[in-house]
């Protein structure tokens, strides 16, 4: 079984989280997410209806946000 988690940053769109994860909430109660046993997309636009989860209301926003990481510098 693969332990990796891994926390994708979609263009334009959700965060797409793969692997064994718990989510829960202020008061420690674990969120059910909306297709268990896929992997989970948690909204970054802040219109799901469905938050922490996203709805795909990203799509329809306005939402943009096309996140990069840093480069290191080429030591050559």
């Amino acid at each position: 079984m693969d332990a990796r988690v891994e926390i994708r940053v979609r263009d334009d769109g959700p965060y797409k989280v793969t692997g064994p994860v718990v989510i829960v909430d202020p008061e420690g109660h674990e969120l059910v997410p909306p297709d268990p046993g896929r992997p989970i997309v948690l909204c970054r636009c802040g219109q799901s209806h469905t938050k922490p989860f996203c709805d795909a209301a990203h799509k329809t926003s306005g939402f943009t946000s096309c996140v990069r990481a840093a480069r290191k510098a080429d030591n050559g």
